[in-house]
């Protein structure tokens, strides 16, 4: 398996296969037969192309490759058998894949746990997807986008905690992407995601 530690996120897909191959990187979270199935993406293209692509898309091997690579390191660092403790795992979870640059899944991961929040939970739930999304406008050229997206993100996640997550440091490193955004964006500087402790 390639594993690659740039914080650039990988190659785009069209909007079908990005999304298909989203629902298949969660549910490798916690289930074996899909992770199985992700590391066998991950080792090879032409799988890709022949058990996993529909014959008007195998151009985009590679790209599925790539991503399904980044999601295969990141998810094998997430134990299979775990009880769910409120947003303990979701975080965790949140954590492993943005760090490997899978914004877009982030956000997919911890809407349903937002659309289920009140209050100050609900507000910083919001910031972290807003600043998964705000990277991935950034990584898709939309720097209009990354840029307001990465602001509300920084104002939402200022003096925050969820869970045992202290927010603010995260927010401020938001706040300092959202100032640095550009065509040469330089991705080092993209904040890692807080671990629980």
């Amino acid at each position: 398996m390639t594993v690659v530690s740039s914080r650039r996120p990988p190659p785009a897909l069209p909007l079908a296969l990005r999304n298909r191959l989203a629902e298949l990187i969660l549910a490798s979270l916690r289930d074996a037969g899909a992770r199985r199935l992700l590391d066998e993406l991950a080792d090879s293209p032409e799988a890709v192309r022949q058990r996993w692509l529909p014959a008007d898309a195998r151009a985009h091997a590679g790209a599925v490759t790539a991503r399904a690579g980044r999601a295969a390191a990141a998810v094998a660092t997430r134990p299979l058998d775990r009880e769910a403790r409120g947003l303990e795992e979701p975080l965790g979870d949140a954590a492993a894949l943005f760090d490997a640059g899978l914004y877009f899944e982030v956000h997919e991961l911890l809407e349903p746990h937002w659309r289920a929040a009140a209050g100050a939970e609900r507000e910083a739930l919001q910031g972290l997807i807003q600043l998964a999304v705000g990277l991935q406008h950034l990584a898709n050229g939309n720097l209009e986008g990354a840029r307001a997206l990465l602001g509300e993100s920084a104002a939402k996640l200022s003096g925050r905690r969820l869970a045992t997550l202290d927010l603010t440091t995260l927010g401020e490193a938001a706040a300092a992407t959202r100032d640095s955004v550009g065509d040469d964006f330089d991705w080092t500087r993209v904040p890692r995601f807080p671990r629980l402790r």
